[in-house]
């Protein structure tokens, strides 16, 4: 049985939200206000907090109301939603599916301030520097236009053009630790464990062109594309799955090592655990 409130007589559990919300978002945890969430009406955030209690949304094991999108471009939806600004880090790479978030969440105006722009005088602005390569294909005109206006907008417009005239060559580097438990003599089946995460390492640009959706960037987020890294992971564990992306992509195994390393599973038993890390190397012309 709900409890009431002694002043209004409502029921503890269907009273308005409180003023400060955790969120999961994609299994990233975040902590507003609620004020923040309804600051701009009829969104999709707007519509979930102006309900009258929250039995209808959606909670996680811990109580938080659970949104299931990208947690880690949910925090540049939030910070729209404190100011109805946009502020983006420098080269920022995932302005093609920050927009999808947009209109996911029913934010038009956000999605018109990260729709690639072109000024009355056919020149790019500061914004389309800082699109996705894929986003910009500028007409002849367009082009033409560009070369009157100097060095700036020509290092803007090879900015964006890169990689849309072919595929860069280049090393990918996949790497996985194992483990298995052997019996005595080896008389008795291996006890494989599945490989618990796959790691890439290489140019940004080339790891997010051929993995895609499937690359989790939540240890390196906001990586500039010309950068290195060796921070990022897959969201899948099958080996033979991101060989079939690289070859896919026109890589080829170079290389590979590998080491181990042995211990005994346990003192009554001879089982021994074995663990090892491997690495393969790709690369493309």
């Amino acid at each position: 049985m709900a409890l009431l409130d002694n002043a209004s007589g409502v029921a503890v559990d269907e009273m308005a939200f409180p003023e400060i919300v955790e969120l999961n978002v994609g299994g990233q945890v975040y902590i507003t206000r609620y004020s923040t969430l309804t600051s701009v009406p009829d969104s999709l955030l707007w519509e979930m907090f102006n309900q009258k209690n929250t039995k209808g949304l959606a909670r996680d094991t811990k109580g938080r109301f659970f949104v299931d999108r990208d947690g880690f471009l949910f925090r540049y939806i939030l910070d729209y939603m404190r100011d109805q600004q946009l502020v983006l880090p420098d080269h920022f790479p995932e302005r093609g599916r920050l927009q999808r978030e947009a209109e996911f969440f029913n934010l038009p105006e956000l999605v018109k301030l990260l729709a690639p722009k072109v000024s009355k005088q056919n020149s790019l602005g500061d914004e389309g520097c800082q699109s996705d390569p894929e986003e910009s294909s500028p007409s002849a005109d367009f082009v033409r236009n560009l070369a009157s206006l100097g060095a700036t907008a020509a290092a803007c417009s090879s900015l964006a053009s890169v990689g849309g005239d072919g595929k860069r060559s280049g090393f990918i580097t996949i790497g996985y630790r194992g483990s298995y438990t052997l019996g005595r003599d080896s008389q008795t089946d291996a006890k494989f464990r599945r490989v618990a995460r796959i790691m890439v390492c290489g140019k940004t640009s080339l790891a997010k062109e051929v993995f895609g959706d499937t690359l989790n960037e939540s240890r390196d987020p906001d990586r500039p594309p010309e950068r290195y890294t060796s921070r990022y992971y897959l969201k899948f564990t099958f080996l033979e799955q991101a060989f079939d992306r690289l070859a896919d992509a026109g890589f080829h195994m170079v290389a590979c090592n590998s080491t181990g390393t042995c211990a005994f599973a346990h003192e009554q038993t001879d089982d021994k655990i074995w663990t090892s890390y491997t690495e393969y190397v790709f690369y493309r012309e």
